[in-house]
């Protein structure tokens, strides 16, 4: 006897986070329609048993909850005018994208005069953590639409939270985010003056996980700056610009100073200038590296 689904829902976009949510939703029994516009994320998608279909508005003609992972405003437009110039019932689209709560409310205020309702539900994690579930959802806005959802949630996360009002849960992620950019470049800056002293970049990392001076960042991230190695990004550098922007903006506005912060972005914009903008964003220990004169033995670095 086939075994009966969980119910039915879309993803829009398939990259290194929607795609894990595709894939660990199928897994769990749901049927899962896709849709992305690039041909190998349709193809590896396809391969973990999500139907990918060919536009938005066929995906929402199918599905009652659609999960968007996207990686600008222009595409949520997209996807949003997609969704209002069909004719459809009413749909719950859950925004897991990190944007300007601005763009997320103008996108629900679109949504809402056609029926629907999106709520704003951010992720804190990579898209690697994603992959082993090990993700959390700052969910906000409707609190039945939330409950409702959380069976759909413990799918491919590992907690969601109801974190209140719609915007709630992109401030959370503006705040999570600011420390993981904080963390991630006082992680670089502890192994390069580690490797620079003469210290083993294993070691230091060994140690440093079994003292008091660890991070989750440090553990994510520290193994990649210990190879050298930063290519497969689980978000890249030049992807993250969005969130340096979207988290600047938002402290500027509320008028709160961001000294750590804003010491960590020029080492950013020092890995852009050196063209590791497709890398993850822990080659931030190779700018910090070029920046203290420290020359490894380097293999194949993207």
């Amino acid at each position: 006897m086939a075994k009966r689904s969980k119910g039915t829902v879309g993803g829009v976009g398939l990259g290194n986070m929607g795609g894990a949510f595709a894939r660990h939703l199928a897994a769990a029994g749901w049927r899962v329609l896709g849709f992305d516009i690039d041909a190998a994320r349709k193809r590896a998608a396809t391969r973990a048993g999500v139907e990918v279909v060919p536009d938005v508005a066929t995906l929402a003609a199918a599905a009652p909850t659609i999960i968007l992972s996207l990686p600008n405003v222009a595409a949520l437009e997209a996807t949003v005018a997609a969704i209002t110039e069909a004719d459809l019932p009413a749909r719950t689209i859950v925004e897991a994208s990190t944007f300007a709560i601005e763009d997320k409310a103008r996108a629900a205020d679109g949504l809402r005069k056609a029926g629907h309702v999106l709520l704003d539900c951010p992720v804190s994690g990579t898209g690697a953590q994603a992959a082993q579930k090990d993700i959390v959802i700052y969910a906000s806005g409707e609190k039945k639409k939330i409950a409702a959802l959380k069976p759909m949630f413990a799918a491919f996360s590992r907690a969601a939270y109801d974190v209140g009002a719609f915007g709630n849960g992109s401030r959370m992620k503006y705040i999570a985010n600011l420390l993981v950019t904080i963390h991630n470049v006082s992680t670089a800056e502890a192994m390069v003056l580690g490797i620079k002293s003469g210290l083993d970049p294993k070691m230091i990392y060994d140690l440093i996980t079994a003292g008091v001076g660890t991070s989750r960042v440090f553990e994510v991230r520290g193994p990649m700056m210990v190879k050298d190695r930063y290519e497969n990004a689980s978000m890249s550098i030049k992807l993250y610009q969005k969130d340096i922007s979207v988290i600047d903006a938002f402290a500027h506005g509320l008028g709160v100073p961001t000294p750590l912060f804003s010491a960590a972005l020029p080492v950013y914009a020092k890995a852009m200038e050196m063209g590791l903008g497709d890398s993850d964003t822990a080659a931030v220990c190779a700018a910090l590296e070029k920046m203290a004169g420290v020359t490894r033995k380097r293999g194949k670095r993207r």
